[in-house]
């Protein structure tokens, strides 16, 4: 397993709230949702608080329906295609500082990438909206696995696309499940302290070995050379 102070095999991240701030597109759509039901979009924190359970809790956060009601089914599939349109004119961004470690590891020849729960369409289009398909070295999406995360198997295929071993890789993202599935993986795990975590949800207590508090934290973390730009 990576030992303290040695370079990772590779470094993977959750996408929403850990390699990208996709807030701005949900208020969006969560606007767009709320005023076509009559009611009132969430608070930006309540927004944090929730995007990474998902579509389903978007909706009930937004509508306060639950799933077992009539309705609910309608108005998931409306969220989708709202966000579906919305991401093709994204106003997602790459984290603030996050931009130099991902130089770093690929002035390194180290890989990173993509595992996420978000569908493949969407992460496909965000990526390839911020020029970075060609340096991700991999995505992994729920349609590529049995089981999505907390289940380990997306990050194991991950390392098994990149040839590169689980135990000496990092997952880092900004939920629960996140940490949970990299530990079952066997890899090197962090919370990104700067993305959506749940509310009342302690960091210290997700077992993760690390919590960055911010994107400008991951390069003294994983130890990288300090990145020398090409005159």
């Amino acid at each position: 397993m990576t030992q303290h102070g040695s370079l990772p095999a590779c470094v993977l991240f959750d996408l929403d709230g850990t390699l990208l701030d996709t807030a701005a597109d949900f208020a969006a759509v969560l606007q767009q949702l709320a005023d076509e039901a009559g009611g009132a979009a969430p608070q930006q924190h309540q927004l944090h608080q929730t995007v990474s359970a998902g579509a389903r809790a978007l909706v009930t956060l937004t509508l306060g329906l639950k799933p077992e009601d009539a309705d609910f089914t309608r108005w998931h599939q409306r969220l989708l295609t709202l966000y579906g349109e919305q991401v093709q004119h994204s106003r997602a961004t790459v984290y603030d500082g996050l931009n130099g470690p991902l130089l770093q590891l690929e002035a390194l020849g180290i890989p990173w990438g993509v595992v996420t729960n978000k569908p493949e369409s969407f992460s496909r289009t965000l990526l390839d909206a911020l020029s970075l398909s060609r340096r991700c070295a991999v995505l992994v999406c729920p349609e590529h696995v049995r089981h999505t995360k907390p289940d380990p198997e997306p990050l194991l295929l991950a390392c098994q696309r990149l040839e590169r071993s689980a135990a000496d890789s990092v997952y880092i993202g900004d939920h629960p499940r996140d940490v949970e599935a990299g530990r079952a993986a066997g890899m090197r795990t962090a919370v990104a302290a700067w993305g959506y975590l749940p509310a009342d949800s302690n960091p210290a207590h997700w077992g993760a070995d690390h919590i960055l508090a911010s994107a400008g934290d991951l390069a003294s973390w994983l130890h990288l050379p300090e990145h020398q730009e090409s005159s």
